[in-house]
C-alpha cells in the first residue's frame, strides 16, 4: 500500500519531469478491490467499496430521484434573485409563498406593497406574458429560474407584468411603422 503523501508527490513530480508538450494525463492510482477513491474539494478520500452505489428506491430500481431543488426567483424591480430550496413535489403556489417570505424576511429593497402571496404571479421570465398555474408541480416546469410580479388588482390600477410588456411593445411597433 502506498501512503497518500507519496501519491501526491508522484503526481507533482510527474508534472515537472515532462516537457509541456509531452505531459501525461494524471489519473488516480489504480483502483483497489476493497476501497474506491473519490475526489473531494479537500483532496482524495477513500470510501469502502459499495458505499458509492446509489441507494435503492422504494420501487426496487437503482435510479436516484431529486429530493430538493435550488430555484432562483427574481421579484419585479429587485436587483437580484431570491434563492429558494424546495422539494420537487411542491407546487408553484408554495414557491411563490416561500419567495415572498424570504424577500420580506431579508428586508430586501424595494419593499413590497403587499406581502400576501396570492397577490403575485410566477412567470418563466419577465418577458413571458403567461403566468404559471399555482397547482403545477415544480419538477414538471423544466426551469429553475423564474420571475415573480404582482397581479392586476383592479382595472384602474395596472401593475401586471403583461401590461408592462404591452406598454413596451406598442412604441416599438410605431417605430417600425415610421422606419418603413
Amino acid at each position: 500500500m502506498i501512503p497518500r503523501s507519496s501519491i501526491h508527490r508522484r503526481q507533482f513530480s510527474g508534472r515537472a519531469a515532462h516537457p509541456s508538450s509531452e505531459r501525461p494525463l494524471l489519473t488516480f492510482p489504480p483502483e483497489r478491490s476493497s476501497v474506491d477513491l473519490v475526489r473531494r474539494p479537500g483532496g482524495i478520500l477513500s470510501v469502502p467499496a459499495g458505499k458509492l452505489a446509489p441507494p435503492a428506491t422504494a420501487n426496487g430500481g437503482g435510479a436516484r430521484r431529486l429530493t430538493k431543488l435550488l430555484l432562483n426567483v427574481t421579484i419585479e424591480r429587485s436587483l437580484g434573485p431570491v434563492q429558494v430550496v424546495m422539494s420537487s413535489e411542491n407546487s408553484v403556489g408554495d414557491l411563490v409563498k416561500a419567495a415572498v417570505e424570504i424577500y420580506v424576511g431579508e428586508r430586501r429593497r424595494p419593499l413590497l406593497r403587499e406581502a400576501d402571496p396570492h397577490r403575485f404571479e410566477l412567470h418563466y421570465s419577465q418577458f413571458s406574458l403567461e403566468s404559471l398555474r399555482r397547482d403545477e408541480k415544480l419538477i414538471n416546469l423544466g426551469s429553475r429560474n423564474f420571475f415573480l410580479c404582482s397581479k392586476r388588482v383592479s382595472s384602474t390600477v395596472k401593475c401586471s407584468c403583461s401590461d408592462e410588456a404591452n406598454s413596451l411593445i406598442l412604441p416599438l411597433t410605431k417605430l417600425m411603422d415610421l422606419l418603413l
